[in-house]
């Protein structure tokens, strides 16, 4: 499902630490819809064919220098067109600064004009990610997200299985806790898949017997991890003899999350085993093998070798 219908452009300024121009301006009722942004040259022309105006209009080096060329009556005549259509609001980059004539003319047609001293192609790409975060597929796991190595692993399971106690372990171990119980996940692209915590239980883990720890105040601010790309999914479940465990690794299993496969072990569950070095080992393989090295499959090279030779 969809994450956010919109975002108010008070929510981008604070995110991104922007000036606002037009101090009259109730920030809070703009609001994004879209997460592309556009660089309003062409219009400032007077061309606006195929022109989206829900898209933020953000104004870097070229359009300043445009603009500098033109009188004020010129400036008011192209921003009051571009002003007509319903945008969302204006940011001025690289510390540009808009001319007052400008900001009467956003303050009367009610668009915010916003400003960073971020370069522009920096400042568009932190932008596009941050908004194609916010209107992501969004859906929500029962699991335990830890950040091990790098690796984001997402440890599913029934409850009361073990995962909180997993997840512990791996944080005294030096990992970082993302998310206990409830996952958030979002897709912002067709690639990659991030999880983060609901903003009620983030830096939470319930253990049964003891009740709510908090990890950020126990292991301090290096044990805790806002957000972390999803990379591994290991399932635990209880061990029985009638089901038949891989145990070379030859073939990669999948769960299917928002339509991205994510590679998933199953862990069968029986007491005495470590689950927090299962675990880590799991994330450690899975990092090798994507920097190119299988140890099934070198087992299996070193098995034919042996019996060709």
């Amino acid at each position: 499902m969809a994450n956010n219908n919109f975002v108010t452009v008070s929510t981008i300024q604070e995110r991104f630490n922007l000036v606002n121009y037009t101090t009259e301006l109730n920030l809070d009722d703009a609001h994004v819809t879209v997460a592309d942004v556009n660089r309003p040259a062409l219009q400032l022309h007077g061309f606006y064919e195929h022109f989206e105006p829900s898209r933020i209009q953000v104004i870097g080096n070229v359009e300043s220098a445009y603009l500098s060329k033109k009188t004020d009556a010129e400036k008011a005549e192209s921003f009051s067109k571009l002003f007509s259509y319903e945008i969302p609001c204006v940011i001025f980059c690289r510390g540009e600064k808009p001319a007052q004539v400008l900001i009467d003319e956003a303050t009367k047609a009610k668009i915010p004009i916003l400003g960073t001293d971020r370069s522009t192609s920096e400042f568009m790409a932190a932008l596009i990610f941050s908004l194609n975060m916010d209107f992501a597929p969004y859906t929500t796991i029962h699991g335990v997200l830890v950040d091990v190595y790098g690796e984001g692993l997402l440890i599913t399971g029934e409850s009361g299985i073990g995962k909180s106690e997993a997840a512990l372990e791996l944080i005294r171990r030096g990992h970082r806790l993302v998310s206990d119980d409830v996952v958030e996940i979002r897709r912002p692209n067709s690639e990659s898949l991030y999880g983060r915590a609901p903003s009620i239980t983030q830096y939470l883990i319930e253990l049964r017997g003891i009740g709510i720890i908090d990890v950020k105040s126990l292991y301090g601010v290096e044990a805790v991890k806002d957000e972390q790309r999803i990379d591994l999914v290991i399932k635990l479940e209880d061990w029985t003899k009638e089901k038949e465990y891989d145990r070379l690794g030859m073939t990669d299993e999948y769960m299917n999350i928002l339509g991205i496969d994510v590679t998933c072990h199953s862990l069968p569950i029986r007491p005495g085993r470590n689950l927090a070095i299962i675990c880590e080992t799991a994330a450690v393989n899975h990092r090798q093998k994507k920097m190119g090295y299988n140890a099934a499959e070198e087992l299996y090279r070193r098995v034919q070798d042996n019996i060709n030779s």
